[in-house]
């Protein structure tokens, strides 16, 4: 038995909760629309979860266990948006695949939420960037 001197980040393992939680919801919800969907399947609808898995809970684990501190609020909110815009983006896509019809406009979800999602990790990096050279100064 050993123990671990690492350090451990308990808001990255609260995201990392929460976005359990948005996964699970949205597996429950792409299933159950999928079962009275008469037969009709869309694959945008049955891995509309991976995005907040592979972009959510992944990458906030990973934060947890190295012990990453908290990015700053707007980095994170921006990281957020773009995940649930994407999310919401292929939830949407999926419904009209069974519905049966075809709108271009979802594309904007995609762009939208790519944008958010690589604004949030531009200005994470930024700031950590100008926080080096800050603390180099003095």
């Amino acid at each position: 038995m050993s123990t671990s001197t690492g350090k451990f980040s308990k808001p990255a393992a609260k995201t990392a909760l929460a976005y359990t939680a948005i996964t699970s919801f949205t597996a429950f919800f792409g299933g159950v629309y999928e079962i009275f969907s008469h037969g009709v399947i869309s694959y945008y609808m049955v891995y509309a979860f991976g995005i907040p898995l592979l972009c959510g809970v992944m990458p906030n684990i990973i934060a947890a266990v190295i012990g990453a501190q908290k990015p700053h609020k707007v980095a994170y909110n921006l990281y957020n948006s773009g995940v649930a815009t994407i999310t919401v983006g292929c939830i949407f896509e999926g419904v009209l695949e069974i519905y049966g019809t075809v709108n271009d406009l979802v594309y904007v979800y995609l762009f939208m939420g790519v944008a958010l999602f690589l604004a949030g990790i531009f200005v994470h990096f930024t700031l950590k960037i100008f926080n080096r050279k800050s603390r180099a100064k003095h």
